[in-house]
């Protein structure tokens, strides 16, 4: 079997199993799917189209095309050798590409969503472009990047291409739609024009093409060379081509670069693409030809990614690393991902999922300095060193990764409920995780449990018995005479924090200077301002932390640092707060929005936050995004309010907050007196059996999505929670359990409990105690007041099976 098949399977299986319809529809061209009106609040969706249909494509029309558009500029980056954490490692040799599948191409969310199950990448340092995979025969062809993805990589510096797909026959492909793509009008090719006009309005770099339609001739073949250097002639658009149509217009897969496939890449004095993926089957011989192909033509070999497909099977996938990145000599090619979110497509959970990417991209130690290059998989570290994009100032991290179980505002949870949405991703740590000591190393993690900002925090825990170093950024950033370093950190107690910053200069950049961050006065977050004004003139190189002390069970997060001049600034308003459309959830109780206001002048913007005023004051938060567009998902109507007013707010790239602008949503009609509040409200929960049976399943309204349409858990404990949004007087709880999902009634719950709370800190009150239940559907009448309703399950089966299975957890009441 030829090992190309897998980069058309995935596609075609996914189109087969996320749309209805199949991805070997061969009729008439399919039209794109039908934009939202212009006064609609629902949910906008990242691009896609035909040929034909992008032709059609106005983003003055389109209601989506604003809520897809990244904010974020494609930053510089900086890697120096001397600095790398494993020794094997290369600066300035092969790169990585990586192509990523992060949903299906029709009903892909333009902003996140309230779902933290996704795929939340956090080694951009290790890759140099980022491929937007997907496209299907009956979803399209053509597939824009989501703006949070081009957001996160271009704050790690790394480049983002859409993908431009052309299936096989037997996948749905037709000739027809090949020639619809290089159609011409007199000397232009107008489908190219809009492949630039997205790029630029969205803010993206350039486009994977992946032509592998059979039937194609010499002729066609090379009209679309031609497409490509007619863009390249007028714009910075770039294109990577996958190596599968050959310039006599068949598909023949080289695995190579070879005199059949090269005019794609260099075409004479043309630059045709700017890289090429060689197909999986390569070998040692096929690869040393391709670099000096590659060569002859004026072209660099690390311009040439060598794929691997690891869809399947990960880091089990057998790769000849020797001939890629032969020992001690120069690499001989790049190299190309396919579907490196296997990590998280195959994790029981978060932790799980976690444990996987850094097995993939640092090793089985968990360290890129402690790789075993003799292992079938070392991890990429140990060939690709690290790059920063930190050579800027302000530098700001609160350790974010770009999804959570609640969100937190300078230390105040301000919303509880999961979340993903990597535009709100911090740049990762650049080493995860070197910790340097002679005794006993402490483990830093990313935490969930906690944050100064966002979702999570850095955590460092264990027995601590020597000094321990704890590298964390690579950076280029110079020092003037008023640079600040700023520490926020949280600690079990208060006293002593034992942790020290540490600093390296460019100058000697092995080796650190210390500044101490003395001790917390409580157990709250707290802020430490260092002074670096007497290294001014020098560049900083490295941000690490040192602890030093003893303690056999040391306890610390750091919820924030920063580097910067000057004091925390302190951003101006944004202006003119709209509501462009709103639709209803629920009719009379919760409605979904979209807003659009005037950016804040001074460009010294992170991101804007969206929050809803309560009646006592506080304020719950319903999103972020650097754009001046956010869809918010649900905004729910507390008793019988006539109407909500509505903040935005900017923060600084210090993290400094504006005043906010406002403006009102006004509710029609009486509200029902009752209908269930837990209907897609944040939900949390012990754990999940897989990553698709989360808590957000058990309030999505459906039983009837087949068995992965219900929560489940194995774990010791076992309890689901959601949130309400504000307290609400409650009636009746109905639970729908594994039977009502069409599963064997021996798996109904047998004893449970339901509890309820009005605030965080409060007590737990049960207000129902089931034991020895068989329904497959139970209801459970009550008269109390809460926010917060918990099922709390004790004997989850009818036998011994250990997992629960709850399929609707519903909370009616007004």
């Amino acid at each position: 079997m030829s090992r190309r098949l897998p980069l058309l399977l995935g596609t075609a299986l996914a189109a087969a199993t996320l749309t209805a319809t199949p991805a070997a529809w061969a009729g008439p061209t399919p039209a794109a799917a039908p934009a939202a009106t212009a006064t609609s609040g629902t949910q906008p969706f990242a691009s896609y189209w035909y040929p034909n249909s992008i032709l059609n494509w106005d983003p003055a029309t389109d209601p989506d095309a604003r809520f897809n558009r990244s904010r974020v500029p494609l930053q510089p980056r900086t890697s120096d050798p001397a600095l790398r954490a494993n020794p094997n490692a290369r600066t300035g040799e092969g790169r990585i590409a990586s192509l990523v599948s992060f949903g299906p191409t029709s009903d892909n969310p333009s902003q996140g969503s309230a779902d933290p199950n996704y795929y939340a990448f956090g080694y951009w340092q290790y890759v140099d472009k980022l491929v937007f995979w997907g496209g299907s025969a009956g979803e399209g062809l053509i597939l824009a990047p989501n703006p949070t993805v081009i957001d996160a990589a271009h704050r790690n510096g790394v480049k983002v291409y859409g993908t431009v797909f052309f299936p096989p026959g037997a996948y749905g492909g037709q000739l027809q739609w090949v020639r619809d793509f290089v159609q011409k009008s007199g000397s232009r090719y107008p489908v190219a024009d809009k492949l630039v006009q997205a790029a630029q309005y969205y803010g993206f770099d350039g486009w994977f093409i992946n032509q592998e339609t059979g039937g194609g001739d010499s002729a066609l073949a090379g009209e679309v060379r031609n497409l490509m250097q007619y863009t390249k002639a007028q714009s910075g658009t770039e294109f990577m081509w996958y190596d599968a149509m050959t310039t006599s217009g068949s598909v023949n897969w080289q695995n190579a670069l070879t005199s059949a496939n090269s005019r794609f890449l260099q075409d004479g004095s043309k630059r045709t693409s700017d890289s090429m993926f060689l197909n999986f089957g390569w070998s040692s011989s096929g690869l040393n030809s391709s670099r000096a192909l590659a060569r002859q033509l004026g072209r660099n070999e690390y311009e040439l990614y060598s794929g691997i497909d690891t869809e399947a099977n990960g880091y089990n996938t057998g790769v000849d690393w020797s001939s890629l990145f032969p020992s001690g000599q120069p690499h001989t090619t790049s190299l190309g991902l396919y579907r490196p979110e296997w990590t998280w497509k195959s994790a029981a959970d978060r932790a799980d999922f976690y444990a996987k990417d850094a097995r993939y991209w640092v090793g089985a130690a968990a360290d890129p300095s402690r790789i075993d290059l003799s292992s079938s998989w070392p991890g990429l570290a140990g060939y690709v060193a690290e790059s920063s994009p930190i050579t800027a100032k302000p530098f700001v991290t609160t350790f974010g990764t770009g999804q959570g179980d609640f969100y937190n505002a300078a230390g105040t949870r301000v919303a509880t409920g999961g979340w993903n949405n990597l535009s709100l991703q911090d740049v990762p740590p650049t080493y995860r995780w070197v910790v340097e000591s002679s005794g006993g190393r402490l483990t830093p993690s990313v935490d969930f449990t906690d944050a100064y900002q966002g979702g999570s925090a850095l955590r460092l825990s264990g027995k601590l018995d020597a000094a321990n170093t704890v590298r964390l950024y690579q950076t280029r950033l110079p020092v003037a005479a008023d640079t600040r370093l700023d520490l926020v950190v949280k600690t079990p107690a208060a006293g002593p924090t034992k942790l020290k910053a540490a600093v390296s200069f460019t100058d000697a950049p092995g080796t650190f200077t210390t500044i101490d961050v003395g001790a917390n006065s409580g157990t709250g977050w707290e802020r430490h301002t260092l002074d670096l004004s007497p290294y001014a003139g020098r560049t900083v190189a490295q941000i690490a932390l040192r602890v030093k002390g003893s303690d056999p069970a040391y306890d610390l997060r750091v919820g924030q640092i920063a580097l910067y001049d000057g004091s925390v600034a302190t951003p101006a308003a944004p202006s003119g707060l709209t509501v462009l459309g709103a639709s209803d959830v629920t009719p009379g109780t919760s409605q979904s929005l979209r807003l659009s206001w005037t950016a804040a002048p001074g460009g010294n913007v992170h991101h804007y936050e969206v929050y809803r005023r309560n009646a006592d004051g506080s304020r719950t938060f319903l999103g972020a995004t650097p754009n001046d567009a956010y869809f918010v998902g649900r905004l729910d109507r507390t008793g019988g309010e006539n109407a909500t007013t509505l903040d935005v707010e900017a923060v600084s790239t210090t993290y400094g907050r504006s005043a906010a602008t406002s403006t009102t949503v006004s509710w029609n009609g009486t509200p029902p007196t009752s209908t269930n509040l837990a209907l897609n409200r944040p939900a949390t929960a012990s754990g999940q059996c897989n990553a698709n049976e989360g808590p957000a399943k058990a309030v999505n309204g459906s039983v009837g999505g087949g068995t992965g349409d219900k929560w489940c858990t194995l774990t010791s404990a076992k309890w689901l929670e959601v949130d309400l949004g504000s307290a609400k007087k409650l009636s009746t709880f109905v639970v729908k359990h594994a039977a009502a999902g069409g599963e064997s009634a021996s798996y109904n719950t047998r004893d449970f409990t339901i509890q309820v709370r009005s605030g965080t800190s409060d007590p737990w009150t049960t207000v129902a105690d089931v034991t020895g239940s068989t329904a497959g559907t139970t209801s459970h009448p009550v008269n109390t007041t809460a926010r917060y309703v918990r099922l709390v399950v004790t004997t989850p089966t009818q036998t011994t099976d250990p997992a629960a299975r709850i399929y609707e957890f519903e909370a009616w009441g007004a």
